[in-house]
């Protein structure tokens, strides 16, 4: 499919940062990727992000990232955009993966920027240049400085805007102001990358969510995005709030959302399978508390 269309921003509006399933062997399950994903565009996500936080990219090989393209695009054809999460903190390497994504059938790319290093900003700005001139595809810049320990300020943001290929943002920098700034002055889609900022971000110009929350309840949050689109703010404000308790404990509780999607999606009989280590399973307390705040936003 395309990724920029006339009736809507690059690669839809509600979008999930999927997990990467895995065998009890450890090994990626590609089958349950398939009817996970399927399930997905189902139910209301317009995308799928792959290979990013959630999807446990630090530790998936290369060769994982490209099966894993390969299969969602065989689940969903046409249904949803793909978008490969392909950043790493080396620009070279990075540049290989988005050849390789591209290659496999992705729709678009994620690039974080780069961690650990922690580069001054002409150093960031560069970066995502050289990937964004190698690629042949859209880029979503993936801005959480909480994890990478390096921030794309507004400014930078605001330049790279110019680039061709450079189309969009997932916002976890729970900056609003800045986002706002950057909104005003470029024509990036700007997705929350937060999921309590879901609505906020997008009564404000955003495109939309890329939402790990999404993973287990994708028809809640699309409704979401749609009541206010119908111009029923009320209503979309009260389908946020009755979100945000899963919302907090997937995203605020103390452990990465990686592990609890896979939680909740195991003990709804869902295709997820372990974490990869550094990773560990949620606890049986954990689980509980994340199986009851599921019952409450999906009741009814």
């Amino acid at each position: 499919m395309t990724t920029a269309t006339a009736s809507g921003p690059p690669f839809g509006r509600a979008l999930c940062a999927m997990i990467t399933p895995f065998t009890e062997a450890g090994s990626v399950d590609l089958d349950g990727a398939q009817r996970l994903a399927d399930r997905l565009v189902a139910e209301g996500c317009d995308g799928l992000v792959l290979s990013g936080t959630t999807g446990e990219s630090p530790t998936t090989t290369d060769t994982e990232k490209s099966e894993l393209v390969r299969a969602v695009r065989e689940a969903v054809g046409d249904r949803a955009s793909i978008v490969a999460g392909v950043g790493t903190f080396d620009t070279r390497h990075t540049v290989e993966l988005a050849l390789a994504a591209e290659k496999a059938g992705a729709d678009g790319l994620l690039v974080v920027s780069p961690y650990y290093s922690r580069p001054p900003q002409d150093a960031v700005e560069a970066h995502f240049r050289e990937v964004a001139d190698a690629a042949g595809l859209p880029l979503a810049l993936y801005d959480i400085p909480g994890r990478t320990g390096t921030r794309i300020e507004p400014e930078t943001l605001i330049r790279l805007a110019e680039h061709p290929r450079i189309v969009a943002v997932k916002d976890c920098s729970y900056d609003f102001l800045a986002a706002q700034k950057v909104l005003s002055r470029t024509e990036l889609a700007y997705y929350a990358g937060c999921d309590e900022h879901n609505l906020a971000l997008y009564a404000v110009g955003g495109a939309g969510y890329i939402s790990t929350v999404a993973n287990v309840v994708p028809a809640q949050l699309r409704a979401v995005l749609d009541a206010f689109e119908a111009g029923d703010t009320p209503v979309s404000a009260r389908l946020q709030q009755r979100a945000t308790p899963l919302i907090e404990l997937m995203m605020a509780a103390g452990l990465p959302g990686a592990v609890t999607a896979k939680a909740l999606l195991n003990a709804l009989g869902l295709p997820a399978g372990p974490v990869r280590p550094p990773l560990r399973p949620a606890g049986r307390e954990a689980v509980e508390g994340l199986l009851a705040a599921y019952e409450e936003v999906t009741a009814g």
